[in-house]
């Protein structure tokens, strides 16, 4: 079966790639799950049927997957091999204005170790087994054939995109595929974390001494809470800055009455997993946000 890879070439220069839609029909004929993406490498916009992952598209719910929605509404979960699907009316206006077309990696039984510099590069060709490589933008592709857990920031450059996850199509690429090896796995498992979040303990902040609650009812902290999963859940790139963000307007916010408790901090943690983050970058993230508020 053809695999996505990518494309020999030039010193300073990428040939053409095929029209995205042309590379989506050849994609899913090998039988590699596609998906089109907008400017800035993003999937399409949630269509209202899936707003909030309605449809049920989430990572840890049980229901995770593709749901009956005819639109490309949420990332990996939209990618598909169903010519019908591809050349629908439903997709036609985003294959209009596609920019490029992504792949759902575990969908087609691949890893991706996604190298985002020439450092990363020079440590993966000293450290990992020779396999296929794609030139991006700033660094590589390594496609491995078997899938795992995604993960981003297994290594400083270094993520693992896989299950739940989409990776960029550059065309076809150099090298002869090998099999995901056992070093590749170890990145992932060296974090603490899954695919399915599992629940945390964190610290949260103390109640200001003899400080009163400006919240006066629940409802303004849980509104803040689902405002800041959604602005993670939405997040399509520079994921770990998002999370430090959302991070420090929470605590800003909210982090310093005592109303925040664990139970919150975890739906932010498990936001943040759900989008690939590990338990100790989330952990990081919070503890730099406290000492960035002086908490």
């Amino acid at each position: 079966m053809t695999q996505p890879t990518s494309v020999r070439r030039a010193p300073g220069q990428r040939p053409p790639l095929p029209d995205p839609l042309s590379a989506a029909l050849h994609l899913a004929s090998a039988g590699v799950p596609v998906l089109p993406l907008r400017r800035g490498k993003v999937p399409f916009g949630n269509c209202p049927a899936c707003a909030g992952s309605a449809c049920g598209d989430r990572p840890h719910m049980k229901a995770a997957g593709p749901c009956r929605c005819p639109r490309v509404c949420h990332g990996w979960a939209a990618a598909t091999t169903d010519i019908a699907v591809i050349t629908s009316a439903a997709w036609a206006p985003m294959w209009r204005t596609a920019a490029a077309v992504a792949y759902h990696p575990a969908g087609a039984g691949l890893t991706v170790v996604d190298l985002d510099d020439a450092a990363a590069v020079a440590w993966a060709r000293a450290t990992l087994p020779v396999t296929k490589t794609v030139p991006t933008t700033r660094g590589e592709h390594w496609i491995y054939r078997g899938a795992m857990g995604s993960s981003n920031g297994v290594r400083p450059g270094v993520d693992i995109k896989s299950a739940m996850a989409y990776a960029r199509y550059l065309g076809p690429g150099t090298g002869t595929m090998t099999a995901l090896p056992d070093a590749v796995r170890a990145l992932a498992a060296k974090e603490p974390c899954s695919v399915r979040p599992a629940p945390c303990a964190v610290t949260v902040p103390a109640p200001a001494r003899g400080g009163e609650c400006r919240h006066r009812t629940p409802t303004y902290l849980d509104r803040g809470i689902a405002m800041a999963e959604q602005r993670i859940t939405e997040a399509h790139s520079a994921v770990h800055a998002t999370v430090y963000r959302t991070f420090l307007a929470v605590l800003s916010t909210h982090g310093r009455c005592g109303c925040l408790t664990d139970a919150h901090v975890g739906r932010l943690f498990a936001a943040a997993q759900a989008k690939g983050e590990s338990l100790r970058h989330c952990t990081d993230a919070w503890t730099n946000a406290r000492t960035a508020l002086g908490m």
